[in-house]
C-alpha cells in the first residue's frame, strides 16, 4: 500500500544543517499529503512538518518554524526536509509519513496513515 524510505540523517554540530529525503511509493491513494514527524528518546512522536499534494498547503510545528523547510517533488515521488540552525533539542529519529487527506492539515494532529522506518538525526558538539 505504501513504502517510505528515509535518508540523510546523521551527526551535525549545533547551528549546522541537514537535508532529509524520503522516497515515497503509494498505491492506495491517487493523491496524498506528505510530512515528517520525530521522536526523541523518552518522548512521544511529534509532528514536524507537512505539505499537501498541491504544494500550497504547508504546516510546521512551532518549534521548527523559520528553521526547517519542507518541499516535495510529486513527479519523483519524494519529500524533503531542509533543517537549518539545528539545536540539541532537534535530536531525534525522524520519520517520513503519508496521509490520504491531500490537504495535509490532519497530519498536524499526529496520526498519519503510513510512516517510514525513520532516520536518526543527532545534534551534538
Amino acid at each position: 500500500q505504501a513504502q517510505l524510505v528515509e535518508s540523510g540523517g546523521g551527526l551535525v554540530q549545533p547551528g549546522g544543517s541537514l537535508r532529509l529525503s524520503c522516497a515515497v511509493s503509494v498505491t492506495v491513494y491517487p493523491v496524498y499529503a506528505m510530512g515528517w514527524y520525530r521522536q526523541a528518546p523518552g518522548k512521544e512522536r511529534e509532528f514536524v512538518a507537512a505539505i499537501g499534494w498541491s504544494g500550497t498547503s504547508i504546516y510546521y510545528a512551532d518549534s521548527v518554524k523559520g528553521r526547517f523547510t519542507i518541499s516535495s517533488d510529486n513527479a519523483r515521488k519524494r519529500v524533503y526536509l531542509q533543517m537549518n540552525d539545528l539545536k540539541a533539542e532537534d535530536t531525534a529519529v525522524y520519520y517520513c509519513a503519508v496521509d490520504g487527506d491531500a490537504g495535509a492539515k490532519p497530519m498536524t494532529k499526529g496520526s498519519p496513515d503510513f510512516v517510514g522506518q525513520g532516520t536518526q538525526v543527532t545534534v551534538s558538539s
